[in-house]
């Protein structure tokens, strides 16, 4: 049987350790990173205490194959250099240790306390969320202060063990996400724990906490105080890992896709014939099956796609000014990447290629470009985006039958442009560059002999 013993946390709250034995658990050495073990080998020859604890434990009781492996410990960041040649220190706002084998890092994080006597390193806005929290304790404070139940699991080498302070086993078993400690406190001291409560559950298949979930749709406006660049990395978590389409319910369900893309949920709520949601939904399902499939997806694509409902309707708004066409997509391409960058922190090298995405929409529509004469055609085949813009345009067919020529002339055009120029006629027509009468050349003039 699993053996039990009380502490007192940090919180004046009971504590209670389940030790469950190996043959309790599912969790094999041989699932494990050869270099992790080898990080708490060296870390337990060394003197100090250390679990491989998070994610990595969670999605190994649940079957799962992690990527990313964390170990906590009692050696504080400079023992852990000491220990290993190949680690860097890392980190202002937490201090890590990262053990470095080649592509693979080992994540090591000094075990962590709520409470700080004076002697730690603990920063506290005046609205509740830690600016830096490099206050060092024990395993048990360690515990109390990790994010949710399911995340505060360590697996140590001692005895091939699993080490429970929280309930964090019971919840894996019974697949329940549940935040450790007062919900509301934990979102106030770390606003983004909202997108991971909907990260997790996406990627897991678990129910959410009913005391978890109940404050976020108030307590989402709090994400606007987050830093840009760590949404922008939070959003690649949730849209790249393979449950894009179910991360993207989630925030809905919440209230958060209001507070991540204003716009686009803006115009995805009057848009009321869906079409523009259905363009996403699909798009998020074909990204998902991408990942599954192990090809590439690109961030430009799917913010591309994220803002595009907001992008459509800023396009529309213009030409209802009076904006001429070409001016106004490029003006509202410009205006919703501005206003995103406000919340999201998105990199030139993604928000180019997405405007990019946008822009060569108008120009794979016969309706909207004219005709298409062959060198019109090449060009735009060698344009750097052209794949992109046309798997979007392809994309858009969910929404609107409309598209359904100009899909099937660039797919031709890509294997044999000639020939679909021919199978295309209509795509050509009168007054493209190849029926233009011929221009005349102008006789260049001699140069005057000069009177020097």
């Amino acid at each position: 049987m699993p053996t039990q013993t009380h502490t007192e946390s940090p919180r004046s709250a009971p504590v209670t350790l389940r030790v469950v034995p190996r043959d309790q658990h599912p969790i094999s050495r041989k699932d494990i990173s050869p270099n992790a073990l080898r990080v708490l080998y060296r870390l337990r020859e060394g003197g100090h205490q250390a679990f491989l604890v998070g994610g990595a434990v969670r999605d190994l009781m649940v079957g799962g194959h992690p990527k990313d492996f964390d170990v906590a410990t009692s050696a504080t960041p400079e023992e852990v250099k000491h220990l290993f040649r190949n680690c860097r220190l890392i980190g202002r706002r937490f201090r890590l240790a990262h053990v470095v084998f080649g592509r693979e890092i080992i994540e090591v994080a000094t075990f962590r306390a709520n409470s700080d006597d004076g002697s730690g390193d603990r920063q506290v806005h005046d609205d509740g969320r830690l600016l830096r929290d490099n206050v060092y304790g024990t395993i048990e404070d360690d515990a109390v202060r990790r994010d949710f139940t399911a995340n505060a699991l360590y697996y140590t080498i001692d005895d091939f063990s699993v080490h429970d302070y929280v309930g964090g086993f019971e919840d894996v078993q019974n697949k329940v996400l549940r935040l450790i400690g007062d919900p509301e406190t934990r979102y106030h001291e770390d606003p983004v724990r909202m997108l991971r409560v909907v990260r997790f559950a996406a990627k897991l298949g678990f129910s959410i906490d009913e005391a978890t979930a109940a404050p976020v749709p108030a307590l989402a406006p709090l994400l606007a105080d987050a830093a840009p660049a760590r949404l922008f990395e939070e959003c690649l978590k949730l849209f790249l890992s393979g449950y894009a389409e179910e991360s993207f319910l989630g925030l809905e369900r919440f209230g958060l896709l209001a507070v991540l893309f204003p716009e686009s949920a803006s115009a995805l709520k009057s848009n009321r014939s869906g079409a523009l949601r259905r363009v996403v939904i699909e798009g998020l399902r074909g990204t998902d099956a991408r990942v599954r499939a192990d090809e590439p997806v690109s961030p430009a694509f799917l913010f591309a796609l994220l803002l595009w409902p907001a992008y459509c309707r800023a396009l529309i708004a213009l030409q209802a000014q009076g904006v001429h066409a070409v001016e106004a997509q490029r003006r509202a391409a410009d205006r919703v990447t501005v206003h995103q960058l406000s919340t999201i922190a998105l990199p030139r090298r993604f928000s180019l290629p997405m405007q990019e995405i946008w822009l060569l929409q108008s120009r794979l529509s016969s309706a909207q470009s004219g005709p298409r004469p062959r060198k019109r055609v090449m060009r735009t085949l060698a344009h750097p985006r052209f794949r992109a813009a046309f798997d979007f345009l392809a994309l858009r067919q969910v929404a609107s039958d409309e598209h359904a020529e100009d899909i099937a002339f660039w797919r031709d055009a890509q294997s044999d442009p000639d020939n679909a120029i021919a199978v295309h006629p209509e795509v050509e027509g009168e007054g493209g560059e190849e029926h233009a009468a011929p221009r005349r050349r102008r006789r260049r003039r001699r140069p005057a002999a000069s009177t020097q």
